[in-house]
């Protein structure tokens, strides 16, 4: 593979045989060590501080392995165009490229593409590879080939609320150009495994050792410590796809039950949320937080609603309150249903009536074997982790390169 720039855009493309399903298959075949590109430009739609998810984890990981830097969409902010770089750990830096409010979306493009050159030529990397969250920045990058192209397809993205138009051609793109993909989940996985040749599913996995401090001696936050009991909790981002009815009839239902709901509100207007007595929004928190949070519930939640932004995801949020040891009560997403809901780890409810019904088995009734659930929870989730996925991830890359 080369990493020149193609004057047509057009990637040089490897042909790779598929031979495996995620990380639950072990790689038998003795392989010879490959030697990975030193650097990795992953091109995101999500900004580092956002919320600790998916490609925090990984890419945090990813750093004994490769240099990263880490592209986040620009801001508006500028009179002339430029790129600021902060350094989150030695091997990985967040870049964003300042532009002038008011450009053309022609300008902006050009503006892009132009400050990744200066960018490439003033640190004169050759040896790197292109890591792609978002579609989009095929707009602005698609002049380079780097050693290889990946693609962690981590949500339906143009089903989302807002989604340009322009994303489910540039996907396609990028689709053809891309050496490997991973998806965020199986449900993803089925819905693009004909769309490529070598793709993998990777659904959420867990910190574990980080979300067992729930589980133990761990000082309470003080925006929580005052609200009563029973808590029933929600952290994630409070967006197009959460459930605002489910949660507004639940409370009203149960005025003695107090809601949680910990995250940023985006892409939906705040006045839409109910606001009352026994629901309370503590805004967002930081990773490190949210253990403290955690322990104080009494169940967790994953209130989505069933619509297209939502039938392919795969929240990380459903084995983290597991590793943290709460009952979970889950709206029927699929990658929550199976293997979860399947495995009797996570109540799944419809409605309102069957939420605070599994809510009320859960908090009163006598016949629940907490014990032994905790056992099945601890022994399904005793593969689970970041390190693993990882571990597999590298090992599907080197696949790549092996070839």
């Amino acid at each position: 593979m080369n990493h020149k720039i193609n004057p047509e855009g057009l990637p040089m493309m490897i042909q790779h045989d598929k031979t495996g399903y995620g990380i639950s298959e072990t790689v038998s075949k003795k392989k010879k060590e490959v030697q990975l590109p030193k650097n990795l430009i992953c091109f995101s739609h999500l900004r580092w501080d956002f919320v600790f998810q998916r490609p925090q984890h990984l890419l945090t990981r990813f750093c004994q392995h490769f240099t990263i830097q880490f592209f986040e969409e620009p801001v508006f902010d500028t009179e002339v165009p430029y790129l600021s770089h902060v350094q989150k750990t030695p091997n990985l830096t967040v870049t964003v490229p300042h532009l002038v409010p008011g450009m053309s979306e022609d300008d902006v493009i050009k503006a892009q593409a132009a400050l990744l050159d200066e960018f490439l030529a003033e640190k004169d990397l050759t040896d790197y590879a292109f890591w792609y969250y978002t579609p989009m920045a095929l707009m602005f990058s698609h002049h380079y080939v780097p050693s290889m192209t990946i693609y962690d397809c981590m949500d339906e993205l143009a089903a989302f609320k807002f989604a340009p138009t322009q994303l489910q051609i540039l996907e396609k793109e990028l689709l053809k150009r891309a050496d490997i993909v991973f998806t965020g989940g199986h449900s993803l996985y089925k819905a693009k495994k004909d769309k490529h040749h070598n793709i993998y599913p990777f659904p959420s996995s867990i910190d574990k050792a980080h979300f067992g401090k729930a589980r133990g001696e761990i000082t309470p936050p003080q925006d929580q410590v005052n609200i009563p009991h029973p808590r029933l909790g929600f952290y994630g981002v409070i967006d197009e796809r959460f459930d605002i009815d489910l949660i507004e009839q639940v409370a009203r239902q149960r005025p003695d039950w107090h809601l949680v709901m910990i995250g940023p509100v985006v892409k939906i207007d705040p006045a839409m949320l109910p606001r009352l007595d026994n629901i309370h929004y503590l805004g967002g928190k930081s990773y490190d937080e949210l253990p403290g949070y955690l322990a104080g519930w009494d169940i967790a939640l994953v209130p989505f609603q069933l619509n297209e932004s939502t039938r392919f995801i795969s929240p990380t949020k459903t084995p983290e309150y597991l590793s943290a040891g709460k009952p979970v009560i889950s709206t029927p997403i699929q990658d929550v249903v199976n293997p979860y809901g399947e495995e009797g780890l996570v109540h799944i409810v419809s409605n309102a009536e069957e939420f605070i019904a599994a809510a009320e088995e859960v908090l009163f009734s006598s016949t629940i074997d907490k014990e032994n659930w905790l056992k099945r929870v601890d022994c399904f989730l005793s593969e689970n982790s970041w390190d693993a996925t990882v571990d597999s991830m590298i090992s599907r890359i080197k696949d790549c390169f092996d070839k």
